[in-house]
């Protein structure tokens, strides 16, 4: 009974710790979740409540109602999938893309749909990059930001063999524009990460991070990792696919078993070989080692029955001294 207790304890604090992550993930979707909206697409429920909103007939705002909604299931979409296409969860995904939209929005003129598939392009560059070249993820984002501000201190961050100064952005332009044949202007935002995108390719960084999904256990770590947490958002959201959710998180881990399956076969093949190593070595230091313990203990024989003399003494006194104590305080005890 006792032990049924503790277990239905543990599964409670379990269940609470659960529910508490649920609700703090979810309430940070709903909030990336509604920038998503103000940047690409629109809180209207209706291309009526949409005209209404801006003041138009629906006539006049269809297309662009359209165009909006376009962009915005693209971007969720996109941020589903970035669990193995960017080894991100779908908030990460949203918290990263609305930090630099609105820039990017407005170099494309106002065109969210293509605004949409830009900025899911910058990401996974930005994944690619990390990946690849084993720099933390934050500090790329920064620098992806900066650009934003046309700010360029950071783009030696990136690795890609360019210093932080805008010269350096437009010495990576004018690369770019020698292997694609399009002209990039720094002015532009578009245009930068497009030139990024084009290095990066050249450089053969493009596409590792999907990559190391498939094939790699850090790939496919990550992606379990992004899966799982947003399996916890899903949880809290009424109208999230809790089916394709789960299979998601099973299709990873599946690929986390299969990189690391090839490892453990590794071990179990090389302990024989190991075992063997050492018990030759073992055997073959016994002797060396079975002398050195003999040695040891006559040696400390002999200094014990070198001490006995001195000891007795020291020995006597303190017992005497036991025994004198407890004779003293017999009546208290």
């Amino acid at each position: 009974g006792a032990t049924m207790g503790a277990v239905a304890v543990a599964a409670g604090a379990a269940a609470v710790a659960l529910a508490k992550k649920v609700v703090s993930s979810y309430g940070e979707f709903e909030q990336l979740e509604g920038g998503v909206k103000t940047l690409f697409g629109t809180e209207a429920t209706s291309v009526e409540e949409y005209a209404k909103s801006v003041g138009k007939n629906v006539s006049e705002v269809k297309d662009e109602y359209n165009s909006l909604l376009a962009a915005q299931k693209q971007v969720f979409s996109d941020a589903n999938n970035a669990y193995k296409t960017a080894g991100l969860s779908a908030n990460q995904y949203m918290e990263t893309v609305t930090s630099f939209s609105a820039s990017l929005i407005s170099s494309l003129n106002g065109d969210t749909e293509a605004s949409a598939k830009a900025a899911n392009q910058a990401i996974i560059d930005m994944s690619d990059n990390a990946n690849k070249m084993g720099t933390d993820m934050s500090l790329i984002q920064s620098a992806y930001q900066g650009f934003a501000k046309q700010n360029y201190t950071m783009l030696d961050n990136l690795k890609l063999g360019y210093g932080g100064t805008k010269t350096e952005m437009e010495r990576l332009l004018k690369d770019a524009e020698k292997i694609s044949g399009i002209k990039y202007d720094i002015s532009n935002l578009n245009d930068v990460y497009s030139a990024i995108h084009v290095i990066q390719t050249e450089m053969g960084i493009t596409g590792t991070t999907a990559d190391e999904a498939e094939k790699t256990i850090a790939g496919s770590a990550n992606a379990l990792k992004g899966a799982f947490e947003n399996l916890i958002s899903g949880f809290g959201n009424s109208s999230a696919d809790i089916q394709a959710l789960c299979n998601n998180v099973a299709d990873s881990l599946s690929k986390v078993i299969k990189n690391i399956t090839p490892v453990i076969q590794n071990i179990i093949s090389a302990l024989p070989i190991v075992v063997d190593s050492l018990m030759g070595a073992i055997v073959q230091m016994f002797p060396t080692l079975l002398e050195s313990i003999t040695g040891l203990f006559s040696d400390l024989v002999e200094t014990i029955l070198t001490l006995i003399p001195e000891l007795v003494p020291t020995v006597i006194t303190a017992l005497t001294t036991i025994i004198e104590t407890l004779v003293e305080n017999l009546p208290l005890l």
